[in-house]
């Protein structure tokens, strides 16, 4: 594998653990608020590399997906190459982060436990659509009262 993919592999996989880490044990201090509050400082571990390896890659990846409808045939062939693999991994990553920055704020704005806001983010880490239902279910209530309440103050 390429030096190079391997260490924005590696490079990523480090730099989001603070992010996690923050939103997992320490959800509603200044520092999370701060950092995974802020979507610059969330996103610039995982663009940089993303983007490093995404340069040499696009114009195979874009004319694969452009010349023919995706099949799991093509997508399993694109993903033989390992700095595609790396890049969907990358990919991952920054989804999973996207999303469990989404719950994490849900969670704040619905002031859920940290009992409750950690196991779901955690899945968001493993498994990020998952994670995203459960942290929805968790604060449906919440936010429909308050949808409702806004509904019905303009009438």
């Amino acid at each position: 594998m390429d030096s190079i993919a391997v260490a924005m592999f590696w490079i990523s996989s480090i730099l989001i653990i603070p992010f996690w880490s923050l939103m997992w044990f320490m959800p509603q201090h200044e520092l999370t608020r701060r950092f995974v509050g802020d979507i610059r400082w969330s996103v610039l571990p995982l663009l940089i590399p993303y983007v490093i390896l995404a340069l040499p890659n696009a114009p195979n990846i874009l004319i694969t997906f452009a010349s023919q409808m995706p099949t799991p045939e093509i997508v399993v062939d694109l993903f033989q190459d390992d700095e595609v693999i790396v890049l969907g991994w990358l990919h991952f990553l920054a989804f999973d982060l996207f999303i469990g920055r989404y719950v994490w704020l849900r969670m704040l704005s619905t002031k859920r436990p940290i009992y409750v806001s950690t196991p779901i983010l955690i899945l968001c880490t493993l498994m990020a659509p998952l994670g995203l239902l459960l942290g929805l279910l968790a604060t449906w209530q919440h936010n429909q009262v308050e949808r409702d309440s806004v509904m019905n103050h303009g009438k």
